[in-house]
C-alpha cells in the first residue's frame, strides 16, 4: 500500500494547480490484495475533473468554426432538425463550460465555513 500512496502522493504534488482546495483529501485510494482470475494484478481509476473544460473548449472552438460555415449543416436539416437546436446546443455547452470554470477557480474564504471539514478531521486521525 505505501508503493501506491507514495505515488498518489507524487501525482497530486507533480499536478497541484489541477487540484482545488476546497476539496479536502481529494485523492482516496483502496487496494484488494486478491487480483481478478487470471491475472497477476489489475488497476481500476475512477477521476472527477473540472480539466474536462479543456476538450469541451476544444470541442466547442471546432463546432463553431464548422457551423459559421455551415458546414455539413444540409445533412442534419434534411433529416427534420433546425439551426436553432445548433444554436441552442452551442449555449448549453458554453454553460457546461462556465461552471466547470467557476468550480475550478474556487476557493475557501477565510472565515468561510468548510462543509467537509469534519470529514477531513476524522481521516487525519485515523
Amino acid at each position: 500500500m505505501k508503493e501506491v500512496d507514495d505515488q498518489m502522493l507524487s501525482i497530486h504534488t507533480k499536478n497541484s494547480g489541477y487540484f482545488v482546495e476546497w476539496i479536502p483529501n481529494n485523492v482516496q485510494t483502496a487496494l484488494c490484495s486478491v487480483p481478478p482470475k487470471g491475472l497477476k494484478m489489475s488497476a481500476t481509476f475512477v477521476g472527477n475533473s473540472t480539466s474536462v473544460q479543456e476538450l469541451f473548449q476544444r470541442v466547442a472552438t471546432q463546432f463553431t468554426a464548422m457551423f459559421r460555415r455551415k458546414a455539413f449543416l444540409h445533412w442534419y436539416t434534411g433529416e427534420g432538425m433546425d439551426e436553432m437546436e445548433f444554436t441552442e446546443a452551442e449555449s448549453n455547452m458554453n454553460d457546461l463550460m462556465s461552471e466547470y470554470q467557476q468550480y475550478q477557480e474556487a476557493s475557501i474564504s477565510d472565515g468561510e465555513e468548510q462543509p467537509y471539514a469534519e470529514e477531513a478531521a476524522y481521516e487525519a486521525e485515523e
